[in-house]
């Protein structure tokens, strides 16, 4: 049957590339060698403190699709009334415009609605894919997401909750937020905002996630109602997380300080003044206890909009914009946090009350692109912080990192952040490395599957050809042993 051997043969053709593509898909960690940066030897080259950080995977939903509730075929809508009551070549015309509508609008706009919706299923799978699969290769201590978890601020709660329960039950799927004190035996609480972790969080890390713009909005637009949604399904929007480490082969301990911090209403105009206060008292709380700490302490500030840089070092620009006076006036979008609020965090955070600086990096998202960013001052008590480009001679400067891990969408390269934190005793410092992993354009994930589908589905078509050509060839035997009877 000619038929069976060209399916025969594209089944063959196929089949090797099919493999060898899948399992680089399913191991692509390990085929880009993938991995948190290395500690020193003390460590067993393993750093005791492993974050995985993800940015901005905005998981889109009904805001994208047409209404769900709207008729299928809207030209349809009231034409058998009007069919009955009109005359007769009138109602052939209506008939005539309503075949036109349905084929050259409401077809395609059903096509289309179907094909976005594939797209939003193959899309939480992608995501789902890269979490999954750098998480078990990696084998990460603490994990973030560094906001925009969802793809809109203004969705309805009804929408709200659907994105939320795709979120943990789809994209991440073995994943669960901090749940502070309901989690009483693996932490202290302390003020509300600041925890104690006792337990051995490589067991079962949970997801870290930052408040974004598109989860609760811009301090123009951002209100109780949205704060309150978003913690309920994804956890405070301010909190720390002390870590306490004991130094192999040393007498020293130390703190790891993670600190989240809700970006959105740091800067003025506000819409809620109240919640732009209440920011403003976490960060002043977090700053005076910081500086009672010890001076080996370190910490990493995990954040949304990143911090002020001039044009030119990052792909996004200095930006602001605001709503009408008549809509608050308050700020509607911004690229980076001011100039004041960045030195609040610079100065309050990764200085000691002595002057000295104090350990630590900053990791963020909102800047789909990405950016490495150095802030440094060449004096202690000089006020303004230098901003430059992030290079290998900086790692002997004094300075605070900055990170702008780019997004893990699919149009940026299904990226993933790896960074390393260890405490270097013969300096008396915490250390910090920062790697990437991107899987590459959700084209690839889309292409391999289709191309698995299609082989499977060539397998399954060459076994029927060829029970059917078995068939066939006993029934011709059967007919030429009664011939010859």
């Amino acid at each position: 049957m000619r038929l069976l051997g060209v399916v025969r043969y594209a089944f063959l053709a196929l089949i090797i590339p099919a493999i060898l593509s899948t399992i680089w898909l399913y191991l692509y960690p390990i085929a880009k060698n993938c991995h948190f940066p290395a500690a020193p030897s003390s460590y067993h080259g393993v750093a005791p403190i492993r974050l995985l950080a993800l940015g901005d995977p905005q998981l889109e939903g009904d805001s994208s699709l047409p209404d769900p509730n709207a008729p299928l075929f809207p030209g349809l809508v009231g034409l058998r009334h009007r069919l009955w009551v009109e005359p007769l070549d009138k109602a052939a015309r209506l008939a005539r415009r309503a075949i036109k509508d349905i084929v050259t609008r409401d077809i395609p706009r059903y096509v289309q609605t179907q094909r976005k919706r594939l797209d939003l299923l193959g899309n939480d799978y992608y995501l789902a894919h890269i979490y999954r699969t750098t998480k078990w290769w990696t084998q990460p201590t603490h994990m973030s997401v560094l906001g925009d978890l969802l793809g809109s601020q203004w969705i309805s709660n009804q929408e709200f909750d659907r994105r939320a329960d795709r979120f943990w039950n789809r994209v991440f799927v073995d994943a669960h937020f901090w749940k502070h004190k309901a989690e009483g035996k693996e932490l202290e609480d302390v003020h509300g905002w600041d925890f104690l972790d006792m337990a051995n969080a490589s067991q079962a890390p949970a997801l870290l996630n930052v408040a974004g713009n598109h989860d609760i909005g811009y301090a123009g637009d951002v209100d109780q109602r949205r704060i309150d949604r978003f913690e309920r399904a994804f956890g405070q929007v301010n909190w720390r997380i002390r870590i306490p480490h004991a130094v192999p082969q040393s007498n020293l301990t130390t703190e790891l300080h993670l600190v989240n911090l809700n970006s959105m209403n740091l800067d003025n105009p506000a819409w809620n003044q109240d919640l732009y206060h209440a920011t403003h008292e976490y960060l002043d709380q977090v700053i005076n206890d910081t500086h009672t700490r010890s001076p080996r302490d370190a910490v990493i500030l995990l954040t949304h909009v990143p911090l002020y840089k001039p044009a030119g070092i990052c792909v996004d620009p200095p930006f602001f914009s605001y709503f009408e006076p008549r809509h608050g006036g308050g700020i509607r979008e911004q690229n980076h946090l001011s100039e004041q609020s960045s030195g609040k965090i610079l100065n309050g955070l990764f200085q000691q009350s002595s002057g000295e600086k104090r350990a630590g990096i900053v990791l963020n998202g909102h800047d789909h692109e990405g950016c490495d960013t150095w802030h440094n001052r060449f004096e202690a008590d000089q006020e303004q912080w230098n901003h430059t480009r992030y290079s290998a001679t900086n790692k002997t400067a004094t300075g605070i990192r900055e990170v702008t891990v780019r997004s893990m969408m699919g149009d940026y390269g299904g990226n993933a952040g790896l960074l390393s934190a260890w405490f270097d005793a013969d300096a008396a410092v915490w250390k910090f490395e920062y790697a990437t992993c991107a899987l590459g354009k959700q084209h690839i994930w889309w292409a391999i599957h289709i191309v698995d589908f299609v082989v499977l589905a060539l397998g399954l078509a060459s076994v029927i050809l060829s029970l059917l050509e078995l068939a066939r060839g006993r029934n011709v035997t059967l007919d030429e042993e009664k011939k010859n009877k």
